[in-house]
């Protein structure tokens, strides 16, 4: 006689299969008690060794897991054709179209929008890919945000082996108030502008700014924020001194140079947060996508939970160096609400609609975004 787990796994994987989802070998398939069915579209494909968990997942029409071994997703939203290789994804977002190389490591925080993919062995947390950025292989980034390029083909991309260094060791317990901005929301949002290229077995120490159409040479790390449309190449000679956890403090110069970083960055998140509320989501509507809307408002949770974290760090960091408070009570306001005339254009793809704005509507588009970002700027 089967026990009662058993006949409820079954149960779930024939509602699934009875909709039309494609599960490969039902044996090899884990769905758990939480899981909202209704949740899981038709035409999705759950490879051999899928596990799929929590409340909060969705797995969108055409999308892929375990293309290429085992993938665990737990409470993440995967968009239409998506698809994750293999590895681990938890309290993450894709949307549609993006991808997941093998060995994935994606943990709390993850937003990637479409055509973002990342090669085999990639672990993110509290990272915002946006459109088309491209990751290699053997790579770490926690706390940043990264966009810039005109489409697929051409990206912003981190060459092989890098990591974003996100903890600074000074005081008891360190910080990790080091948010690092590769582009900007209110620019890499139109799709327009050049893209950059962080070269491989390489690093940055957070938190750091690199500009649009910049490229930092491979086998370095990166210590200082790039300008745009810039060549970089640095150097740290031999040194050693004295130091001691417990002695060893920021500078009031670092103190200030952190809080206006995380400023910056937090005014970022603000204005995607916008871009989704009053454009991405508006769009969905129009095209009646029930499923997309779904997704665009996983990643808005997303969005909002990277805003918590930096706003939890810089707060930590603050109480240990004495850094002016921020006034976060402004990051929960309702963004301006976009009330500009353009063409919507619901029977678009959403990077098929970007392209086709005219130079008048981005400029309206642009306008309002940035005043977005300004007004929290301002506040906190």
């Amino acid at each position: 006689m089967k026990n009662s787990m058993n006949y409820s796994i079954e149960s779930s994987l024939k509602s699934l299969e009875d909709k039309g989802v494609i599960i490969i070998d039902p044996r090899q398939v884990y769905v758990s008690p939480d899981l909202d069915l209704d949740r899981i579209y038709p035409g999705s494909v759950l490879y051999p060794g899928t596990r799929l968990t929590g409340k909060r997942t969705l797995i969108g029409t055409g999308a892929e897991i375990g293309v290429e071994g085992p993938a665990t997703v737990n409470d993440s939203v995967i968009g239409a054709k998506a698809s994750i290789a293999s590895g681990y994804v938890t309290e993450s977002t894709l949307l549609p179209r993006a991808k997941a190389g093998a060995n994935c490591h994606y943990r709390g925080g993850t937003l990637l929008e479409e055509e973002a993919n990342t090669a085999h062995t990639v672990g993110l947390k509290q990272t915002i890919m946006m459109y088309g950025v491209t990751m290699g292989s053997l790579i770490n980034f926690c706390d940043a945000l990264l966009s810039g390029g005109l489409s697929r083909k051409i990206h912003t991309e981190v060459g092989s082996g890098f990591i974003h260094f996100n903890f600074t060791p000074w005081g008891e317990s360190g910080d990790k108030a080091t948010p690092s901005l590769i582009g900007t929301v209110t620019e890499g949002v139109f799709l327009d502008k050049p893209p950059i290229f962080l070269g491989g077995m390489s690093g940055i120490v957070g938190p750091k700014e690199i500009g649009f159409g910049s490229m930092t040479i491979a086998g370095q790390v990166v210590r200082k924020s790039v300008p745009d449309e810039t060549m970089y190449s640095g150097g740290r000679s031999d040194f050693e001194r004295p130091f001691s956890y417990n002695n060893s403090q920021p500078s009031e110069n670092h103190v200030r140079f952190k809080r206006e970083s995380n400023i910056e960055y937090l005014a970022q998140l603000y204005a995607l947060k916008a871009w989704y509320t009053q454009i991405r989501l508006k769009r969905s509507r129009l095209c009646n996508n029930e499923e997309l809307s779904l997704v665009y408002s996983g990643a808005l949770e997303t969005i909002e939970e990277c805003v918590k974290e930096r706003v939890k760090r810089y707060k930590s960091f603050a109480s240990q160096w004495g850094a002016e408070p921020l006034n976060d009570a402004c990051l929960s306001e309702d963004p301006f609400e976009f009330s500009g005339s353009i063409d919507w254009k619901p029977e678009l793809e959403y990077d098929k609609w970007i392209w086709s704005l005219s130079a008048s509507e981005k400029s309206l588009l642009h306008d309002w975004i940035v005043s977005c970002a300004n007004r929290v700027k301002s506040n906190l």
